[in-house]
């Protein structure tokens, strides 16, 4: 247990973040280049209050469910170490889980319907962190179980995966530099440009949210050569959040309509997008 809340993570972290949506407005005057785009903040703002709408929709079913599962956990070596190293385990755990919800919510075709929403922006700002999926908090549930189920405590996980969320924030800017011996290990902003980069070279790359090193381990790291074109191959060119979190699910139903049997059907909900179309 623990006595940290993750609503004290938020009081912490909420105005710091305020504070560097702030100075990136004031850089991108400074620098005369234009890092906002009204209509974009407006429809990542539309995308945000739908997802938290579904955070807080399901999170007290989440945590319920969390502690249900931590009933039968299969090992109790969390218990029986230092609260310190389940900090650190939690850390790496759950960035671990992450990077493989993420890589899958790139390549199983009706996760990425719910995921495009984050990539849809042709910007690449700290706003664009909060451009997130409608139905992403219940697509994460099915990855995020495994974690009370192998005996990590779920108040930490809750904590832990606030604070990562927060850092995710990090990555979303151009204002930031490579960060020199911190990119062989961390996801940097210089990385996270890579992933949300639509250049041939850069598509399905850098899945990490904390660390970078699952994208080395498991052949996914691309690192940042040339300025990424950030958006989708295929842009969606509207503002509407309600278009942008139907639009996959939309084109996954119209091609099921046209599927002449019932495996082809299912390859088209279950296999990968058409992301390099």
């Amino acid at each position: 247990m623990t006595d940290i809340t993750y609503n004290q993570v938020y009081a912490v972290g909420a105005p710091i973040v305020l504070f560097m949506i702030f100075f990136e407005v004031l850089a991108s005057s400074w620098n005369k280049k234009s890092y906002y785009n009204k209509g974009d903040t407006f429809c990542t703002i539309g995308l945000l209050l739908g997802n938290i709408a579904m955070v807080y929709a399901l999170k007290g079913l989440t945590l319920a469910l969390h502690f249900y599962v931590f009933q039968f956990k299969l090992f109790d070596i969390f218990q029986s170490m230092p609260l310190w190293t389940n900090w650190i385990l939690a850390f790496i755990l759950i960035d671990f889980i992450f990077y493989i919800y993420h890589r899958m919510s790139h390549r199983v075709r009706f996760l990425w319907a719910i995921h495009m929403s984050h990539h849809s922006s042709e910007e690449m700002n700290f706003a664009v962190s909060f451009r997130q999926a409608w139905f992403g908090p219940l697509s994460k549930i099915p990855f995020f179980i495994i974690l009370p189920f192998i005996g990590l405590d779920p108040t930490i996980i809750a904590v832990v995966g606030v604070i990562s969320t927060l850092w995710g924030i990090v990555g979303h800017t151009q204002i930031i530099n490579k960060l020199g011996p911190l990119e062989w290990i961390f996801n940097t902003p210089s990385h996270h440009r890579v992933h949300h980069g639509a250049n041939e070279q850069y598509i399905d790359k850098n899945y990490g949210n904390l660390l970078i090193i699952w994208d080395r381990i498991f052949g996914t790291f691309e690192p940042e050569k040339e300025s990424a074109r950030y958006g989708l191959v295929k842009n969606v060119n509207t503002f509407n959040p309600i278009k942008i979190t139907f639009m996959g699910w939309k084109e996954i139903l119209d091609d099921i309509k046209q599927s002449k049997s019932l495996s082809h059907s299912l390859y088209l909900f279950f296999g990968p997008p058409k992301t390099k179309e």
